[in-house]
């Protein structure tokens, strides 16, 4: 999962004029499959509509990457698809009753504060609209009676990254979370706290501000010499870390969930140890074509009881050339 807190609050009534693909894109519920027959019912009617709606903020670049992969799937299935966003959850609900409003075919949301969004979830499973979850919510989207969840565990990923510093001969771990009450992020380094054998520090920043991000996480690093490994929760504050420890001359290694072009090359100089990719293009572009499929055929993955997991998958020096062109073109 990433978030970028950035506020970012689309027009309620602009909802359906935010990103519309499908045909001109080629040119340029609950947790059973019963929940909304109806709208599976509905195939062959015409083009299929589908909201993309998430946390993130515009023009954040993890936030691209899904939407790129959303989109590539609308291509494909010939669907109307409309992508909208809002960090602040009470925006988000309203973004997904606005698209309930608007009688869209499926909707494909992230639960990053589960419970702000229930309501507006709930509305949508009454008009017998079928709802996919991604990125965020992997421990609240059956309750709250989602077709299908696409993303990563990020327990087990924190877990899987908390092990990983325990082979890198780790001893003290800093932890920073840029939006506190996220699910996912807090998640992340509850995982790494209970794996590694080290002692695991959190630390709370501003994630709307990056220079306070950079200055805190110094601040720490010269309060605390020994610290030796900063683990980031998304690429652009691993980057705002590296510039942290170079100003402190700490010794620390940062290490960081997620990817993008410039942190890839961070990782192939050196500048960060590894990264833990969670393919967020294939989040988008499997969330939109898992409606399609219901919709065409009623199929649902994981049979409405497991998710998809799209991650933990680890980038480092070693291996970092594989993925290397699909960041430079923007879908890892």
């Amino acid at each position: 999962m990433n978030t970028s807190p950035t506020p970012h609050h689309s027009p309620r009534s602009a909802y359906g004029t935010v990103l519309v693909v499908g045909a001109l894109f080629l040119a340029g519920c609950s947790g059973g499959p019963d929940a909304s027959a109806g709208a599976a019912e509905k195939a062959g009617s015409g083009h299929m509509k589908v909201a993309l709606i998430t946390h993130g903020a515009d023009g954040d670049a993890f936030w691209e990457m899904v939407r790129k992969g959303a989109q590539a799937a609308a291509a494909k299935d010939d669907i109307d698809l409309t992508y909208a966003s809002d960090s602040d959850s009470a925006g988000q609900a309203s973004l997904v009753r606005d698209a309930v409003r608007d009688r869209v075919d499926g909707i494909a949301v992230t639960l990053a504060k589960p419970e702000a969004m229930k309501g507006a979830v709930t509305a949508a499973k009454a008009a017998g609209i079928p709802v996919v979850g991604l990125n965020s919510g992997i421990d609240a989207w059956r309750s709250e009676g989602l077709l299908e969840y696409f993303g990563q565990d990020e327990s087990v990923a924190g877990r899987a990254l908390g092990d990983k510093l325990d082979e890198l001969k780790a001893k003290h771990a800093l932890c920073v979370i840029h939006e506190q009450g996220n699910v996912a992020l807090e998640a992340r380094c509850a995982g790494v706290k209970k794996a590694f054998a080290g002692d695991t520090d959190l630390l709370y920043v501003d994630g709307t501000d990056m220079k306070a991000v950079t200055a805190s996480v110094a601040t720490r690093l010269r309060q605390d010499p020994s610290i030796d490994e900063v683990v980031m929760l998304g690429a652009q504050f691993a980057l705002g870390a590296v510039k942290s420890v170079k100003q402190t001359g700490s010794r620390a290694a940062v290490a960081t969930f997620d990817l993008n072009s410039s942190l890839v090359k961070a990782v192939q100089s050196g500048d960060v140890q590894f990264a833990v990719d969670q393919q967020p293009y294939l989040q988008g572009y499997l969330a939109v074509d898992s409606l399609w499929l219901y919709r065409s055929n009623g199929n649902f993955s994981g049979g409405g009881t497991a998710p998809v997991l799209t991650g933990p998958a680890f980038v480092t020096k070693e291996n970092v050339a594989s993925v290397a062109k699909f960041a430079a073109d923007g879908t890892r």
